[in-house]
């Protein structure tokens, strides 16, 4: 559930309730106006606290959690949106050319990762081998490049390490597109059974309008 979007939509209700309860109670009970605008306000604050519980409980519903586990998970998000963003400071400090398009990569995948979980919690169980070990090695390994490679002397020694971290990441980068396409894996399948479910109604409909042509090629 996107927070600022839960937030403008409820302030977008909780305003006009404001506004009116301050309104009725000014005009229909004759209150004076300080008491007028304190009910406006209470009314607005009770409207933004009950759209949000209600629509905190439609968005666990819909996604089939139970609070602790959507809060378990939340900590978790929160955690990775951090480190996504030391990766990402780190991938675009390193200054070698020769790497960018590995960079991106792993960047690219990281932030459509996290941003699939923050959309569908759920996903997160599938997610759990990157958000639990992956993220914090590409972390660790980026922070390690970033830093030999900024060294001012290099020596045989140094140039290996490098070469080593380059081929290391170079892994990573493969095994975070496995734990891409497990996070979505359950969408092929549907999609792939939605294939095969359309090619049949095809062909059905096929069958069913040329009878005998099909009758006379089998």
């Amino acid at each position: 559930m996107n927070p600022i979007l839960s937030l403008i939509v409820r302030s977008f209700v909780a305003v006009p309730v404001t506004v009116l309860t301050g309104l009725v109670s000014f005009l229909a009970f004759e209150q004076n106006f300080l008491p007028s605008l304190g009910y406006g306000i209470a009314g607005g604050i009770l409207t933004h606290i009950i759209l949000g519980l209600f629509m905190n409980k439609s968005f666990l519903k819909k996604h089939q959690l139970s609070r602790k586990e959507y809060r378990y998970i939340r900590k978790n998000l929160s955690e990775a949106k951090r480190k996504i963003h030391r990766l990402n400071k780190n991938l675009f400090t390193i200054r070698d050319i020769s790497s960018v398009k590995q960079r991106i990569d792993i960047l690219r995948i990281t932030k459509k990762i996290h941003k699939m979980t923050i959309k569908e919690p759920k996903r997160f169980y599938q997610a759990e081998p990157f958000y639990f070990s992956h993220l914090d090695s590409v972390v660790e390994l980026t922070e390690k490049y970033n830093f030999l490679s900024t060294q001012p002397k290099k020596n045989m020694e140094l140039d290996q390490s490098l070469i080593e971290t380059r081929r290391t990441l170079n892994e990573m980068t493969q095994i975070l597109e496995e734990d891409l396409y497990h996070v979505i894996s359950d969408d092929i399948d549907t999609l792939n059974f939605e294939i095969d479910v359309a090619k049949h109604t095809i062909k059905k409909q096929k069958d069913s309008k040329f009878p005998e042509e099909n009758r006379w090629l089998k």
